[in-house]
Order: structure tokens, then sequence, then C-alpha cells
């Protein structure tokens, strides 16, 4: 199935998690990153339960310092 993760299509597989997903984009869960599946915020202690759907579209956030 697909889904748009930041604007790139990704090829996953039915029944991936969000938490999946992020291992499968190489993606550290580490702190600063919020997650939104179809615009709705997803909390991080739900991230391995969210299953993705087809044509879902995810919006990852990183947090960065600076100034």
């Amino acid at each position: 199935m697909e889904v748009l993760v930041n604007n790139k299509l990704y090829v996953v597989q039915p029944g991936t998690t969000v938490a999946a997903l992020l291992q499968f984009i190489q993606l550290s869960s580490e702190k600063g990153v919020a997650i939104a599946v179809n615009s709705q915020v997803i909390p991080k202690t739900s991230w391995p339960d969210q299953t993705l759907q087809s044509a879902d579209k995810v919006t990852i956030i990183r947090a960065t310092q600076g100034g």
C-alpha cells in the first residue's frame, strides 16, 4: 500500500504501524519528533499501535536547535 510521508510516496506493507514506518524510513524516534496522520497528531505512546491505511498522509516534524 502507498502512504505519503512529508510529500514523498512510500510503499509499505498493509498493517504497518507508525513506529514501523519510522524504522522503515530510518528515522530515529528520539525526543523532538512529532507525527500527524491525516492532520491528526498521534501521541508517541500510540505509535506502536497506530496502523496506517492506504493513502494516509503522514507529517513528521523534527524539532531543531538554533537561534
